[in-house]
């Protein structure tokens, strides 16, 4: 008796998928016609329709908690190509890898057929009893290759644009974006930023950036996007990644890359012009925004004024650990 661990059906119809390519092309450039079918066969496990498949120890496997009737079409899958289908139209099952673990030891040599029955089936009950069949194809000792498993679950945490930074007119295409915008709601207060700077960071539209650095106290974050992004405030923000089930650390892993730098030319506001009383316009140089930088109110202090204002404010994000602030000193700061 044993019991059955199923995985990686999603893997395996990739690799059977290229394994019939492969026999297709071999087929074709040896100038026979092609036959997309079962390839190498010969043997007990070759005669139940079983393809010969190497297992990989480096590849990823999505975890999956149970044995999976068809491959969900949102998979990246060619799914006509790896899905057989019989002759009166049905679709079968995917292929699966599977762990057997023997309640006692057994003899099993390699590239044997192994099927499984269903015990819980009542003996005089009209129906199979069959419930999967399979080849050896290496062997698994629970205290040693435990660990080799590759095995993870996806991740993904959403939060939402809470700013924009500068706009910017992209040279190639001429659109309005933004390089750099800073979000919310994805981290805690407490966390730790140091541990996500770096991350990749997804929009909707597909625009993809990276999280440069915390922004305040309050678990906002500064992300910038190397080719623009055309998001708006109160958009949704989503950090997808992935852990691995062996893994002591629980390391956030990602496999996308940033997309290459798309350049453009900042976007000025328009300058407001005040008037003397004497009629003339002058230009409020205080009023420009070209060197202007962004920060957040964390608190207020002193007692309120007639008019409810408060005489002073403890401001982050203003300035970086590099700046000098002293030069800073006597500016007007804008609410």
């Amino acid at each position: 008796m044993a019991t059955v661990t199923f995985w990686g059906a999603r893997e395996i119809a990739r690799q059977v998928e290229r394994e019939q390519e492969s026999q297709h092309q071999q087929m074709a450039s040896n100038g026979n016609a092609p036959i997309l079918g079962k390839s190498s066969l010969g043997g007990t496990a070759d005669l139940a329709g079983l393809p010969r498949l190497k297992f990989d120890w480096n590849q990823d496997f999505l975890h999956q908690d149970n044995y999976l009737e068809s491959i969900p079409v949102s998979d990246d899958v060619l799914t006509s190509q790896v899905v057989e289908t019989s002759k009166d139209g049905d679709s079968q099952p995917p292929l699966h890898w599977a762990r057997l673990e023997f309640l006692t030891p057994v003899y099993c040599p390699m590239d044997s057929l192994v099927i499984g029955s269903r015990l819980d089936t009542e003996v005089n009950a009209n129906a199979c009893r069959l419930a999967f069949s399979g080849r050896l194809v290496e062997r698994y000792d629970e205290r040693q290759d435990n660990g080799r498993l590759k095995s993870y679950t996806k991740k993904e945490k959403v939060g939402r644009c809470c700013r924009l930074g500068d706009p910017y007119r992209r040279s190639d295409d001429n659109k309005l974006v933004r390089y750099e915008i800073f979000g919310t709601d994805l981290f805690k207060k407490e966390t730790n930023m140091s541990q996500f700077v770096g991350l990749l960071i997804e929009t909707d539209s597909g625009d993809v950036g990276s999280i440069q650095s915390s922004f305040g106290s309050s678990g906002k974050f500064r992300v910038h996007f190397p080719a623009g992004t055309g998001l708006k405030e109160g958009d949704s923000l989503y950090l997808r990644f992935k852990r691995y089930a062996n893994d002591p650390r629980k390391a956030i892993h990602q496999d996308g890359t940033l997309p290459q730098a798309r350049i453009g030319s900042r976007v000025d506001p328009p300058v407001k012009k005040k008037k003397k009383k004497n009629g003339s316009n002058y230009v409020d140089e205080q009023s420009s925004t070209k060197n202007a930088a962004v920060g957040e109110i964390e608190k207020l202090k002193g007692d309120i004024l007639e008019n409810g204002k408060s005489p002073m404010a403890i401001v982050s994000g203003l300035f970086t650990m590099a700046d000098d602030i002293s030069k800073h000193k006597g500016r007007k700061v804008v609410a």
